[in-house]
């Protein structure tokens, strides 16, 4: 059925639904990247693209070659630039997809109730040992892994597969502890690895604002879509990084609130 006509082109119904399925792609990419370095890459490779176009247009030989040469290789350019961020993308994509959710629904089945276990974290112990080491500056990087368990991170530490406990956690981080330096992964309300090896994040707008324990807990959130409890040394403070961004300023109630909240979804599983 056609809306209206403007020229030579044709306004139907499917062209409405085409412009508004791209900028919903447009807005959630928009929302990805904002605030990140790949944000600011994007930006210049548009910025060239246009450039390149008002050569073209004034007949710019020369420039027209040089800078065609970025545009013809521009898809393989995006791929290797952003992998990190198309990874993220696809993380998403694949969480929300109709497979993601049917597995999910197919948990209720009644064939499937006896394999149900029911997993809940212990947050409070966790924020009650993070506000130990930040009472007694005692530097830590907890990451709560949402899709997967991380496992080529965690081999890059200890495999211990224990219990939560304060007490187990203020030994992990202890500065006199062979393992406090690393990240403690913690995932299906288990302790997976300790001392594990983080990203860190290359985003130059924070490098000399952070140290290196705040630019891992932000570069696994830029590459995953972990939460990430981090406790500094200095300060004697409590962040949480989320999405690449660090979240400062939060109380002891307001924090453990924010990690139930986004475990919501965690207290029923399929065991593995």
């Amino acid at each position: 059925m056609e809306l209206f006509e403007i020229s030579d082109w044709k306004f139907t119904w499917v062209n409405m639904i085409d412009i508004l399925l791209v900028a919903l792609i447009l807005f959630q990419l928009y929302r990805l990247l904002k605030g990140s370095l790949a944000f600011n890459m994007i930006i210049g490779i548009i910025t060239i693209y246009i450039f390149w176009l008002i050569v073209k247009y004034f007949k710019m030989p020369l420039l027209e070659w040089t800078l065609g040469g970025f545009t013809k290789v521009g898809i393989i350019a995006i791929l290797i630039v952003f992998q990190q961020e198309i990874r993220k993308f696809l993380l998403i994509v694949g969480k929300r997809s109709f497979l993601a959710e049917k597995k999910s629904v197919l948990r209720f089945l009644p064939w499937n109730w006896k394999i149900e276990k029911t997993f809940h974290t212990s947050f409070e112990e966790i924020v009650d040992a993070c506000d130990y080491l930040a009472q007694t500056r005692q530097g830590a990087i907890i990451v709560f892994p949402k899709t997967s368990e991380m496992k080529f991170i965690a081999t890059s530490g200890e495999l211990i597969d224990s219990h939560i406990t304060k007490r187990l956690l203020i030994s992990i981080f202890n500065k006199y502890s062979p393992l406090h330096d690393g990240a403690a992964i913690i995932a299906s309300s288990r302790i997976k690895s300790v001392n594990a090896v983080l990203p860190v994040s290359d985003n130059p707008d924070i490098q000399n604002k952070y140290g290196l324990r705040h630019l891992s807990a932000i570069g696994i959130t830029e590459q995953s879509d972990a939460i990430v409890l981090v406790v500094s040394e200095e300060k004697g403070t409590i962040a949480i990084a989320k999405e690449g961004k660090l979240i400062e300023g939060m109380n002891h109630q307001q924090i453990i609130y924010f990690l139930n909240k986004e475990f919501a979804n965690e207290m029923i599983r399929v065991k593995d």
